[in-house]
Order: structure tokens, then sequence, then C-alpha cells
């Protein structure tokens, strides 16, 4: 696939983007009075950003039906994929601002893509109202089974050899899949091609059919692969290692400094939603993290469940935006 190609493809693609767990149930800007006026009094509704099967819609599936609960009224999942989850975010800021719209926001449309985007339909600092952080799930370097590399090391000097040849895929042009490839590139010092897709799911399905080498991926979304010996995980990009893969090496540990990638996904209402309501969402997202069996099934898909308060949550995504920045001018990222 030549270069010029690639870069339409890219453009196509992108037509189509820690807080302890027990934060205070009873925060000092929260108050009981929205259950009181009967807050939930319709199915609340959750929209996501990336298709079926990817990570994002993984988790905002598991946490749907203890949320429901906690809410007392339905959460419908509301799928709508396009532009690195840009469409989601964009639909939220123009809904109701009443508490019966939410979304499971994600890094990519939120701190990296107003850095690539002129003319941006919201802006992620002052049209949504943060609630809670849900999970983090650090990101994932794993291979085909085509690759013959079976470490960091291997994979550095196999992409040395082939030049501009190895190819990894992303969740589309400007998310922060396609930034922590990257980030590893430019760590790594080594030439890799850019494949982006609409989400998770089919940057997977193009792993395990040997159309791409390589994904630096949120667990969730390649664990049931890495299971089965499907995906060979060569290092987690990460500060340490996790649980559930004990015996992976951080990048840092398999010789390439500099590369932490973690994906976060948070709870977001749109601005101006009441502040008591916004309260009521967050115990609910708390009461729900604070679940063993959530927090279990979380954890098995390689997530570190983390609820926050609405400030905390605002505060992280100002850092973030700052970082991802950094990362898009040092790697030239342009949309085309």
């Amino acid at each position: 696939m030549s270069r010029r190609r690639t870069l339409t493809r890219l453009a196509g693609g992108m037509a189509g983007l820690a807080a302890p767990l027990a934060a205070p149930l009873a925060a000092p800007w929260a108050t009981r009075s929205a259950r009181a006026q009967g807050f939930p009094d319709q199915p609340v509704k959750m929209i996501i950003g990336f298709p079926p099967g990817g990570t994002v819609d993984t988790i905002g599936r598991l946490i749907a039906p203890p949320l429901s609960a906690q809410l007392g009224q339905p959460v419908v999942i509301d799928t709508r994929p396009g532009a690195a989850g840009l469409v989601a975010m964009e639909g939220l800021a123009r809904a109701r601002p009443d508490g019966h719209s939410i979304v499971l926001g994600s890094a990519g449309a939120l701190v990296v893509m107003p850095h690539l985007l002129p003319g941006m339909p919201y802006d992620p600092l002052r049209d949504f109202a943060p609630v809670s952080h849900v999970v983090s799930t650090p990101q994932l370097l794993v291979v085909g089974k085509h690759v013959p590399a079976g470490s960091v090391a291997e994979l550095v000097a196999l992409a040395r050899a082939r030049p501009g040849k190895l190819t990894f895929g992303s969740t589309g042009h400007g998310s922060t899949l396609h930034l922590a490839g990257e980030l590893f590139r430019l760590k790594a010092g080594i030439d890799l091609l850019h494949v982006p897709y609409r989400g998770g799911a089919p940057a997977v399905t193009a792993l395990l059919a040997g159309e791409i080498d390589m994904l630096l991926v949120d667990i969730p979304v390649v664990m049931p692969h890495v299971r089965t010996g499907e995906f060979r995980p060569l290092a987690l990009a990460a500060a340490r290692r996790i649980d559930a893969l004990p015996e992976v090496p951080t990048v840092a540990e398999a010789g390439v400094e500099g590369v932490v990638c973690e994906g976060w996904y948070g709870v977001f209402a749109p601005a101006g939603t009441p502040p008591e309501r916004v309260a009521v969402l967050q115990r609910a997202v708390a009461a729900t993290l604070a679940d063993a069996g959530t927090r279990q099934a979380l954890a098995a898909l390689g997530g570190v469940p983390r609820s926050s308060t609405p400030p905390q949550l605002m505060e992280h995504v100002r850092d973030e935006h700052a970082r991802w920045g950094e990362v898009v001018r040092a790697a030239q990222v342009r949309l085309n």
C-alpha cells in the first residue's frame, strides 16, 4: 500500500476518535434534592461513540445494568460511532441538559481531537458537565501471529530492517491509539505505517486477518485473543505491571523508555445539567464501581475501576489535554 493511498484511507476514516475508587458518596458539592424531585423519572440514555465490540462499548454494556439498578431507571445504550468518538460527544453537547442523556467519554474526542481539528463542533472544556471517572485501561502492545517477533527488542529490530513496512492499527486518525503508536514509534526510533479503523473491533479483526502487524490498544478489546494465543502480547504501556497479565513487562522494562499510554473512560452530561442531578449520577456511578462483581468484571478485562468527583474528572481532562497536545506536536500529526 503506497503512503499516498494510505493517507487517503486515513482521511476517509476520519470522515466516518488515579482518583481513589472510594470517592465520597456525599461530597461537599452533592445534594439529595434531585432524588426528592424524582430524578431520574425516565430512562437514561448512555451514548457510546464506537462500534459494538470495542473497549468503550464493552465497558458501557458492562456497567449499564448495575447503573440502572442504582438509578431506578433503565440505562439504554445509544451507539453513535464515528470520528474517534467526536460524533457521540457532539450529540451530547446538543442534548437537553436534564441529566437523562450521558456519554461514556474517552480521551480521543476530549483531549486529542481539539489539537487536530480546527472548528471543533464543541468545546471539550466548556460544553460538558463531568460526572465521574469509570475505569482506566493501560494499553497493551500486541502483534499478530504472522509477525516474527517475540519481544519488543525483536519487533524494533524487525522494523529497522524493514523501515516503513510494518503497520500499526488504531481506532481512527487522531485517536489515542493512533497517538500511542506514534509515541512508541518516536521513542523506539523506528518507522511504522499507521492504518486507521472506525473502532477497536474493526482494528482487532484486521489484526486477526493479518491486514496489519500490531496494535497498541486498550486491554479489554484484545484480552480474549491474548488468552487464545491469536495475539502475542509484547509489553504494557504502563508505569508498572498489572495482575491480569503479570508475565508481560512494561515497555520501559522491555527497553523503550517514555511510553506510558492509558485509556480512560468517564461519564459526562451536557453543560448546564443541574448540579444536584450531576450529584445523583455521580453517586450512582460510585456505587456501581464499589460493587465487587462489577470491579471483578472490569479487572478481568484488564481495567482499573476508579470513580471520582466531577472536579477531579475535570482536572484530569485538563492535564491530559496538555499532555497529548505535546505528543501531537512532537509526532507532527495532521488531519488530512
